[in-house]
């Protein structure tokens, strides 16, 4: 009797085979590795997939970019995608496999997505109806043999049949919709892929409608009298009680009044202590978040990081929206492992003294999953990310079973020729759970000088000062996550992966999101003509019938059968407007390719742009009357370049700013000839090269300014800064033997010739 495990990925079944091992596991194939292993005597093969070795394509491939596309299938993803061409090893290998195996267990990530993996695995390549189902949340010993020994003797089917129906919902939603507005930019004259999606229209418009919001905001002006002073050498900030006065006559009047005392007296001090309760478990979206505020990872990268830690067996499974911490994970054991990391052993320490351990569990459950939460095996080396996030997740950790944090807040009145101002401080009285999260606790300390009634506060400062409103902000990569999660749009696992794709088409941009040009158009032409397409209710609908899917509440059937209808009528409706919204996405590309790509006013001619252009050695610049006016400028070979709507404070032609990996964006004015850029080298061109000593150095100009260069390139490649001449006094410059690789790439070279 032999046995296959499927697992989802390569390090997933070695941690498996492992664990399992009576012995020692053996690792056999070559390209697509599977673990050969005896447990308890039985003979157990350990192989896995990559992912999903399954994709859907249509059953009768259509020509061109017809629709509606609902006839569709379960086909092997290196069939329909280039890019998975990989994958097809691990597919043979399984089904060889399973050639030899008498009995079948699926040990993917217990979720909806891994389920669907196994299922399909199970029936195509396996050909098998059902099979045993391991379920586990930390690739550790421990765990992988006791869901090995408590497998359940059937596939999960409420969450298959969800995953499934969401992958054939998705299909419908995407090629569908996205072949509608293919055809209907191609009626207009342009040919132009577009795509969307279920979740990624709503999701648009969400940040659209904040942009809209933000633009049509008007500020409505106030003012503020502010109080400086200073009681026993401590600072002091207040505020005048009114906060914002919207008449500037009665600011006015008040500030007149007062401005020239010097002296307030403390009319009364009132003290308020409050418990802050720990804060609850991770779940996905609260990490992806938090550490969005602490460190800057976006929520996708947060996602791929937490990921390898769980493969790793650093931290339990991270897609979960799980918020509660069960005994069974076994908090004593963690935090025992935990104390030896020479980092926690103090912390972990101090909890294992406690009396009893209980969490501060939050609210959200998952019923695949507990919240995040280090396994207690200690990472040998991270890096730098990793590292943070690792940290991170054990603090959060540390911090759910510490007592509350006790905050005091101080409300001070100060009167100032009977005109009262108001000062406030929060300090920690009793840090609690602060100590185990440090240095990640989102409160600082504001602390008032101690103040009696009828103390006189010495003032150093008055002012009047003229502010408005602000507009809403705009979303971060995070927090239009958690709104997305607020509203039920897509899932914990898909959420970031939105956003990506949203930055990838240009439909946003910014660390604050705002909406493009583009984005707003596509909205708006959509809003119009196909309102449906990003109606949120009715995403939510099907996002709330997924979840009524896996209960075994309603069958996948039905739910397909009312999104093929909705669908139809969305698609009829459509077509009889094609032409109309192809028009509508025409102008939309032709505007938003004019606002990327226009540099500024031709500076030789009087009727021409700049523009952006594309040629055989790269980009470049060159006027838009071409060829009446045959103006052009280089642009670096590398790098990202974007239009500004500045010009060059010297000569006045228009900058750009070159966005390069891992350096800061920098601003550079198109002009060579620029006279910040020009070096006087009398004394250095026509003198013999360094390097080969055959040449001679001659200048060369880019966009960042004058280089020297060796004649006989491309045999020679010796370049050097163009260094400016001295200011008197000034430190003499480093000497540098070799250009920046800014200017490196400045001018196009073809490739040298081989000397015999």
């Amino acid at each position: 009797m032999v046995e296959l495990i499927i697992t989802e990925k390569p390090n997933a079944a070695k941690k498996i085979a492992d664990a399992l091992a009576d012995d020692k596991s053996h690792k056999e194939g070559t390209g697509a590795p599977y673990y050969r292993i005896t447990h308890n005597g039985k003979e157990i093969i350990v192989g896995c997939a990559v992912g999903h070795l399954y994709g859907l394509a249509e059953k009768q491939k259509t020509k061109g970019f017809q629709y509606p596309v609902f006839d569709i299938q379960w086909v092997p993803t290196s069939d329909v995608s280039r890019g998975a061409a990989f994958s097809k090893k691990y597919l043979d290998q399984l089904k060889k496999l399973a050639k030899d195996a008498d009995s079948f267990t699926v040990a993917t990530d217990y979720d909806v997505e891994g389920e669907v993996i196994g299922l399909n695995v199970v029936r195509f390549a396996c050909k098998q109806k059902d099979a045993h189902r391991m379920k586990f949340s930390t690739l550790t010993k421990e765990d992988l043999v006791e869901a090995y020994a408590k497998a359940s003797p059937h596939l999960d089917w409420g969450q298959a049949e969800a995953g499934e129906t969401r992958h054939f919902l998705d299909y419908y939603y995407g090629i569908n919709l996205s072949r509608a507005l293919t055809s209907a930019i191609k009626t207009a004259g342009l040919f132009k892929i577009l795509s969307t999606g279920r979740v990624q229209g709503p999701a648009l418009k969400i940040v659209v409608d904040r942009e809209k919001e933000i633009l049509a905001f008007k500020p409505v002006p106030f003012w503020q009298i502010e109080l400086e002073g200073e009681h026993k050498k401590q600072p002091l900030y207040a505020l005048h009680k009114e906060e914002k006065f919207w008449q500037s006559d009665k600011a006015a009047s008040i500030f007149k009044k007062i401005e020239h005392e010097k002296q307030a007296i403390v009319a009364s001090v009132e003290k308020k202590r409050f418990h802050q309760h720990a804060p609850t478990p991770f779940d996905l979206t609260s990490l992806q978040t938090e550490s969005y505020r602490c460190f800057g990872i976006s929520p996708r990268i947060t996602l791929d990081i937490a990921q390898d830690l769980y493969t790793a067996g650093f931290i339990s499974y991270p897609r979960t929206s799980s918020q509660q911490l069960p005994p069974s994970i076994g908090f004593h054991k963690i935090l025992k492992q935990l104390s030896k990391q020479d980092n926690y052993t103090e912390l972990a320490g101090s909890l294992l003294k406690r009396a009893s351990l209980v969490p501060h569990n939050g609210t959200k459950t998952d019923p695949a999953h507990p919240a995040i939460y280090p396994t207690g095996v200690a990472p040998k080396r991270l890096d730098d990310r990793p590292g943070k996030v690792y940290d991170l997740i054990v603090k959060r950790f540390f911090s759910t079973f510490a007592d509350p944090a006790t905050r005091e807040t101080v409300t001070a009145e100060l009167s100032v020729k009977d005109e009262p101002f108001i000062a406030r401080g929060t300090t920690t009285v009793e840090k609690g759970w602060h100590v185990y999260y440090a240095p990640y606790v989102p409160f600082g300390e504001d602390e008032l000088p101690d103040m009696a009634t009828k103390d006189v506060v010495a003032i150093t400062k008055l002012t009047l000062s003229a502010k408005e409103t602000q507009p809403p902000k705009r979303y971060t990569e995070a927090s239009i996550i958690k709104e997305l999660e607020k509203r039920n749009l897509g899932t914990k696992a898909t959420r970031a992966n939105i956003v990506e794709t949203l930055y990838e088409r240009n439909y946003i941009n910014g660390k604050a999101l705002a909406a493009t040009e583009l984005g707003m158009h596509i909205i708006a032409v959509l809003e119009k003509h196909v309102p449906e397409i990003v109606d949120e209710q009715l995403t939510r609908h099907f996002e709330e019938q997924m979840e009524s899917i896996r209960e075994h509440k309603v069958k996948g059937d039905a739910i397909l059968t009312e999104a093929r209808a909705i669908l139809n009528k969305i698609l009829a409706g459509f077509k009889s407007k094609e032409k109309e919204v192809g028009e509508g996405l025409r102008q939309t590309f032709q505007d938003t390719r004019t606002s990327l790509t226009r540099v500024g006013k031709c500076p030789k001619c009087a009727e021409g742009h700049l523009v952006i252009r594309k040629g055989k050695f790269g980009k470049f610049i060159a006027c838009d009357t071409y060829p009446a006016c045959q103006t052009t400028f280089k642009l670096p070979s590398n790098g990202l370049v974007e239009v500004t709507d500045k010009v060059c404070d010297t000569c006045t032609y228009p900058t750009v700013l070159i966005i390069k990996k891992a350096k800061k964006p920098q601003e550079v004015c198109i002009n060579p000839d620029c006279p910040k850029k020009v070096v006087d080298l009398s004394g250095i061109v026509g003198t013999a090269c360094p390097k080969c000593k055959i040449g001679k150095l001659l200048v060369r100009k880019s966009v960042y300014g004058q280089f020297i260069a060796c004649d006989q390139f491309p045999k020679c490649r010796y370049i050097q800064k163009a260094q400016r001449p001295e200011k008197p006094g000034a430190p003499k410059p480093e000497t540098k033997g070799a250009m920046p690789a800014d200017q490196k790439n400045a001018e196009p070279r073809k490739p040298a010739k081989k000397q015999k």
